[in-house]
Formats: structure tokens, sequence, C-alpha cells
């Protein structure tokens, strides 16, 4: 029997993705030379601290920023060659989450009103009837009560105005969504009733997502696979259960000691970051982390670090995985 080749082809991939910012005295490397790959149905993860390129990325891959180099495959179709109009039959498909419900909600409009908006603008009702059934059908979709129909942000808690935002996404019913650290603004109780909202949404509707936090426990929670970014680098890669099991990257590994446990223990090696940050602005070829890695070793400086499978689905870009006894050489 010949394999469905449609099943293998991944809903959205970057290759060599850029974006740099002309900035005083260089070029700001926000993004720089990210390749990624999205099943349709999953969930990729992405982490990493501030500033690291995280929202530009996902901003870059809807096209709300225009990258500076790169591609950008949805459904297989290069959408950095799309023109204007053609971008319009694709916009409905890839929506995007904010993370602050308050900001990304115009104060001055309803609840109707916020959801119904992109409706009109796409035409997608023909009479109020229709209009108003989508409307009240996308609020019980996701968990928010009809009484809150002519609400308006302000009279509404955190958690509501994100279910708000969230309902925006999916009026146009779109198959990969973008959310941008769409838990952060809100209290610990709250974050766990958006992230099961999250995962329910897409079981029932096939979502795609890409998902984006400085919260490594939530991005374990919600992630089918994680990539780790360090200035605008994709420095590791793998399933969401093999990075939290076998970090390999000094940067993911310090990453993971941060994370608070419920309980001390005196036995957890914990692996401190020291040094500056490089500087993004127009920097050097070599480790982007070198400056802070304790394994720095002369191999690492000269010459970019390219993402290297190591393992079955596990990349990472690091000399140590490049050089036969990198780690023992002293």
């Amino acid at each position: 029997m010949t394999p469905d080749k449609t099943q293998e082809q991944p809903l959205l991939k970057t290759v060599a993705l850029k974006k740099y910012f002309p900035v005083g005295g260089g070029m700001l490397h926000a993004v720089d030379g990210v390749s990624l790959e999205i099943a349709k149905g999953k969930t990729l993860g992405v982490v990493g601290e501030s500033g690291c390129g995280k929202s530009t990325l996902g901003r870059l891959v809807l096209r709300l920023l225009e990258a500076t180099s790169g591609e950008i495959y949805f459904e297989g179709r290069d959408i950095r060659k799309l023109s204007n109009e053609e971008m319009k039959a694709v916009r409905p498909q890839m929506q995007i989450i904010f993370q602050d419900p308050y900001s990304s909600l115009n104060p001055r409009m309803s609840v109707y009103e916020l959801i119904a908006e992109p409706l009109i603008m796409n035409h997608v009702c023909k009479n109020k009837k229709e209009l108003n059934m989508r409307v009240l059908g996308l609020m019980r979709t996701v968990g928010l009560a009809t009484r809150f129909v002519s609400a308006y942000p302000h009279e509404m808690d955190g958690g509501r105005r994100q279910r708000v935002g969230i309902a925006r996404a999916l009026a146009l019913q779109p198959k990969f969504i973008v959310c941008d650290e769409p838990v952060s603004a809100l209290d610990v109780s709250i974050q766990a009733q958006i992230l099961n909202l999250l995962m329910d949404l897409q079981d029932e509707l096939g979502l795609t997502y890409l998902f984006i936090t400085h919260d490594l426990s939530v991005v374990k929670h919600i992630s089918d696979e994680i990539a780790v970014m360090y200035l605008g680098q994709c420095v590791e890669r793998a399933s969401s259960e093999e990075l939290f099991k076998q970090p390999k990257h000094p940067y993911t590994k310090a990453l993971l000691s941060a994370i608070p446990i419920p309980k001390l223990r005196p036995d957890r090696k914990k692996h401190i970051i020291r040094g500056e940050v490089s500087d993004p602005i127009d920097p050097k070829p070599g480790c982007r982390f070198s400056l802070r890695c304790e394994m720095c070793k002369d191999p690492c400086m000269g010459r970019d670090v390219e993402l290297k499978e190591v393992s079955q689905g596990h990349f990472v870009a690091c000399r140590m995985y490049e050089e036969p006894g990198f780690a023992d050489d002293k």
C-alpha cells in the first residue's frame, strides 16, 4: 500500500528563518536561522528567557512581521511568496492568542462586539440571526457564560478576558494558532483552567499550536515537542518527555534546574549561569552561549554551531556533540 504523503507533511515549517532589526550601531539579530516543523494537531512549545526572540518568531510565521530571509511553509506553500491578496485567503487559518488579555481587547467594545468583529470583517454570516448563533456558540465553546454577552473587558477578570481572546481566535475556524504566553498574565489557578481549555479545544477541533512561554512547567504540560531558544537561535529541540529526561545543551540544563520544586532536595544538581549575555547586535560567529558556558573551549568560537541530531528526534547545537572527546579535553 502506498503511504499517504499528505499525512507526512507538517502543517507549518520554517527554513533558516531570520529577522534583523536596524538599530544604532548595526543590526539586531532577533531571530537568526530558525528551522522548525509542527505536525498537524500537535503543539510545539518554544521556551527561553526574555529577549530570546520567541514572540518575534511567532509573529514571523503569521507574517505579522516580514522576515529578513528564510522560508515559511503552511500546508506546503511558502507563504512568504504570496501577495497581500493571496494572504487574505490564508490568514483566517492562522490566528494568534496574545499574552495580555486586557491590552489586546478594545475596551470600548462589548464581548458580543469583540467576538463578532472577525465574523463581520470576513463576511462569514449571512444575517444577524446567524451572527448571534455563532457568537453565542463561541462563548459556550470557550466556557464563557452568555450573561457576559453585553459586558466590557474591564468588567471581567483576567481568565474571562482571555476566554474572549480565545473565542476571537477560534471565530474563523483556524487550523493553526500561535499562543504567545497566553497564561503568563493570569493567576496560577486560572492558568490551569486556560491550559486545559486549550488542550480540550485541540482535541475537539484538531488545532495545531505554536506555544510560546518562559515557564517550563507550563510548556511540559501542553507540548508534544519543545524548542529552546537563546539569542535568536534554536539551541535544542526534542520531544517534551525526552527534553526533560535527557537535556543536553548547557543552557537547557540550567533552565530546567531553575524550575521551583515543592520539596527541597539537597542532592539536586544546580546549573548556575554566570557571565554576560552576548551582544545580539551583529554577533560574532560562534556559539551565542559561549560567554556564559562553563564548558566553553576554543572550538566554540569562530564558527556558528548548527543544530545536529544526536539521537532519534533530539537536536542540539553544541560543540560537545560535534567534537570527539570535547567534554574530556582539558
